[in-house]
């Protein structure tokens, strides 16, 4: 099976199922002597792991890392970073009920047309399950990031759109992302969500979201200006996560609106460096970096696992019903939101090793 990696000189490659043993990748390119542990990873995946609120799926899953090989006596040495996470709460018989019927919304009829198997068993490889180890690997790239700028890259996400409810950017407060289950951004928004996801959760329904990551911090340069814009690499990283269906850099869609004097970001000399007035194009022009904050977007569907009865066929060619059972996110893409920061450090890391073997 083709495509379980992503990158060029930082590249890592995943592996393993929701229901089978344990999930893990493989990290090529890690420059030697960066410090890094166990304890380093860790933090990152508390962030994304299940059960940790009535508003996520109740799957209780420690998601304890374990580095397997390409550190020795604290610090990396060239070689493959070979990391793993054993699974130990697998239900497989919720999904006995469904085995022979396509979850409408989900991976199974494309899986069965392309492969003519598939793991039924929570979606197998298209599992949610599967972003655990995006996040591991988002951990060894924030370490090679900081190890290389020597100064810090900082990587924020938050939810800033549940459903059809937005926040109120004026009310923005990153402080505020710790202190709610959404990772909202937006105190008055959170306090709001909470009551209307707690409907759609009791309903058996879900509910889509609006993700958005900023890097800060990032030097100007990085990125490839033709098919490897470092943008073109961020919409992919973000598109490849589950369940995202749409991608935007700065102001995005909202661009197409503006007239040409709103859309440019006037430039001026601040002292000995150039200060931009605003930041439309989401810190990348022409496909590089440009030292400004680089700003993403995306949008996540609603969670296709839901208990109301949906019409679909099963793999004999006969029509039927279904209701999928389980534990499930009402709304996925509040766990999206470090998955989400893990990709712009697997991106971010790849193009500032890429931009170092190119330019010094």
């Amino acid at each position: 099976m083709a495509g379980n990696a992503l990158g060029e000189s930082f590249r890592f490659t995943t592996w393993g199922e929701s229901h089978g043993p344990a999930i893990g990748c493989v990290i090529d390119g890690v420059p030697p002597r960066v410090p890094l542990k166990e304890s380093d990873l860790q933090g990152w995946l508390n962030a994304r792991k299940p059960g940790q609120s009535r508003f996520t799926t109740q799957r209780q899953e420690a998601d304890e890392v374990k580095i397997l090989s390409g550190v020795f006596e604290g610090v990396t040495t060239g070689t493959p970073v070979s990391l793993v996470i054993e699974n130990t709460d697998q239900r497989s018989k919720d999904y006995s009920d469904i085995k022979d019927k396509f979850r409408p919304g989900h991976a199974d009829y494309t899986y069965w047309t392309k492969y003519g198997i598939r793991d039924y068993r929570g979606g197998g490889r298209s599992s949610a399950r599967e972003t655990a180890m995006r996040v591991a690997a988002g951990g060894v790239a924030r370490k090679v990031l900081d190890h290389i700028l020597q100064e810090s890259v900082s990587i924020k996400g938050a939810l800033v759109q549940m459903g059809p409810h937005h926040i109120d950017r004026e009310k923005w407060d990153w402080a505020e992302t710790g202190n709610n289950p959404f990772w909202c951004p937006d105190a008055a928004a959170a306090a709001d969500w909470a009551d209307i996801l707690d409907a759609a959760r009791k309903s058996g329904s879900s509910l889509g979201a609006v993700v958005e990551v900023v890097a800060s911090g990032v030097p100007a340069g990085l990125g490839e200006p033709v098919y490897d814009k470092l943008d073109a690499d961020l919409a992919k990283a973000m598109m490849s996560i589950n369940a995202v269906k749409g991608v935007e850099i700065g102001a995005g869609f909202a661009s197409a609106a503006f007239s040409g004097e709103e859309n440019a970001d006037e430039m001026r000399m601040d002292g000995n460096r150039i200060a931009f007035s605003s930041n439309q194009a989401g810190g990348v022009l022409g496909g590089i970096s440009s030292g400004q904050d680089v700003v993403v977007r995306f949008a996540v569907k609603p969670t296709s696992s839901i208990l109301s009865p949906r019409k679909t066929v099963d793999i004999f060619g006969k029509d039927t019903e279904i209701f999928t059972k389980g534990r499930h996110d009402p709304c996925v893409g509040i766990r999206a939101v470090p998955v989400g920061e893990a990709m712009m450090a697997v991106v971010l890391a790849d193009h500032l090793l890429r931009n170092r073997a190119q330019c010094g």
